[in-house]
């Protein structure tokens, strides 16, 4: 079975603007598109119910029942309990909460194992309990490949390590990571997982209850949504760690590391997001649980992807003056592509504009990593990222013009 993209793309208004008319958007790790069924829902709750929720009267009951529809069915696509979804107003600050939480848990001489494979929002919070006596170990990445070695891992693994912090996949490296086989690992040792799934996320939602992940992030503006932070927690972990929320909300566990208060209109909104994956489902044919049903959407955009990828990954590494960072197996990795080149990253974007390619240049966070790969951080990289509301046509119009600036 194949994606259906004209289905896909009819679901995004954005594809209906005359103003984007032209116009092949390829910095979607930045954040991507959003969905129609995400926009309805803003504007309705906006319009009807931008009240105090939970509360007797009908707006605010609806309006607390659209943000528990939200967490109810992202949960279930995610394959955890409702309860271990939580949102909050962004990955970097949910890190940051989540990393003042192990600070007060955690004893001087613990251990903690970070990336530099990572995006700055999930290494600099951890790397920040080095001035509590938590000593921070650094998994490195292989500096011509940007690949993070399980060897490595093992070596950096013993009973003083209480949590391993890394990537689903990186933001300018773009490789999957094995989450299964690296979380098996860190449990072995007695350790918890906190895998970064901003990056991957967009990409499908994966089922988290088989990842292994105790902690597992991600931002709903990359994957067609609102600004917003999610955060799984599962149970064991949550309860353990200490309530960084108001006391009278410990004894729920959504917002036990929520101590801002929720955006309701845009954790509304997020139901939005289920209804597109719901729609996609329905449309390809796909039956079972929430669980499955998500899989099988997991499955169509990533074959999607694969199939436009490989001929971006072949271009630039056939070009001596193009250093594509990470793998050239499309299989391998998500659709974001960073190219190290003479020019600098800002300046190829700014030349790639008037052809119609919407695209970034600069370090996007990710500065550790780059200049563990040797990348000239005053050029930076060209990064180039999709989804599976991409079409060929968009993949042809963006070779034709990196010929072109090239």
């Amino acid at each position: 079975m194949e994606l259906d993209i004209n289905f896909v793309r009819a679901q995004f208004p954005a594809f209906e603007q005359a103003s984007l008319q032209g116009q092949a958007f390829f910095e979607n790790a930045g954040g991507s598109y959003t969905c129609r069924p995400v926009i309805e829902r803003l504007t309705r709750f906006y319009h009807e119910r931008k009240v105090q929720p939970y509360a007797p009267y009908e707006a605010s009951r609806l309006g607390g029942e659209e943000m528990d529809e939200a967490r109810l069915r992202l949960a279930a696509i995610l394959g955890v309990d409702t309860d271990e979804l939580s949102f909050g107003p962004s990955t970097t600050q949910n890190t940051y909460v989540l990393a003042q939480a192990f600070r007060q848990w955690m004893q001087p001489g613990d251990a903690i194992i970070v990336t530099n494979q990572d995006h700055e929002a999930n290494t600099g919070p951890w790397r920040r309990l080095a001035d509590e006596g938590i000593e921070v170990r650094e998994w490195r990445i292989d500096p011509e490949t940007g690949h993070l070695d399980t060897e490595q891992l093992e070596n950096l693994l013993d009973d003083k390590v209480r949590l391993v912090c890394f990537p689903h996949c990186s933001n300018v490296v773009g490789e999957i990571n094995p989450v299964t086989e690296i979380a098996a690992l860190a449990h072995a040792a007695g350790a918890f997982v906190c895998v970064d799934g901003v990056s991957y996320a967009p990409h499908g939602l994966p089922d988290v209850g088989t990842l292994g992940a105790d902690i597992y992030l991600f931002s709903t503006y990359k994957i067609y949504g609102p600004h917003q932070g999610g955060m799984v927690i599962r149970r064991a972990l949550g309860n353990m760690l200490p309530n960084q929320g108001h006391y009278f909300n410990a004894d729920t566990l959504y917002k036990r590391f929520t101590p801002a208060g929720p955006d309701h209109a845009q954790i509304a909104a997020c139901a939005g997001m289920a209804d597109y994956f719901d729609a996609l489902a329905d449309h390809h044919g796909l039956e079972g649980t929430a669980v499955a049903r998500g899989a099988g959407v997991h499955d169509l955009m990533r074959a999607h992807e694969t199939k436009l990828l490989q001929p971006v990954l072949d271009f630039a590494a056939a070009r001596n003056s193009v250093r594509l960072l990470g793998p050239k197996d499309a299989s391998k990795r998500a659709p974001t592509v960073a190219l190290a080149c003479e020019k600098a990253g800002a300046d190829l974007a700014t030349a790639l504009a008037p052809m119609g390619i919407m695209a970034g240049g600069g370090d996007f966070y990710a500065v550790r990593a780059l200049e563990a790969q040797g990348v000239d951080q005053t050029k930076g990289v060209l990064r180039l990222s999709f989804v599976h509301y991409t079409s060929r046509e968009e993949i042809d119009q963006l070779l034709t013009a990196l010929e072109t600036v090239l």
